[in-house]
């Protein structure tokens, strides 16, 4: 029984450290980013170059969870619905790029 329960803990262990977006490409995010053109949007609410958005002292993003919850927001307001596998992919760029969620 001792076996089994550690086995459990270890188990959760390990998946609580993986890689967020582990299962996302991040070349494959860059060219979504520019395919659906995310700067644009980004240039009109911080003017300039729209990735100091990611980078801002009050930025919105603050973990994985938030990120996924922001692009779902950003996707609707372009009239876009991104696929789990489109989410990954962007996912891991921006963490790669800008984040470093671990």
């Amino acid at each position: 029984m001792k076996n089994i329960a550690a086995l459990l803990l270890l188990c959760c262990t390990i998946s609580a450290q993986a890689a967020p977006f582990a299962e996302g490409d991040p070349q494959a995010g860059k060219k979504l980013f520019d395919q659906y053109d995310c700067n644009s949007c980004h240039r009109d609410k911080v003017g300039g170059d729209g990735n100091a958005i990611f980078t801002r002292p009050d930025r919105k993003v603050n973990s994985p969870q938030k990120m996924l919850e922001r692009m779902t927001m950003c996707s609707g307001a372009l009239g876009k619905k991104l696929t789990q596998q489109e989410q990954q992919h962007l996912g891991a760029y921006l963490n790669q790029s800008y984040y470093k969620f671990k």
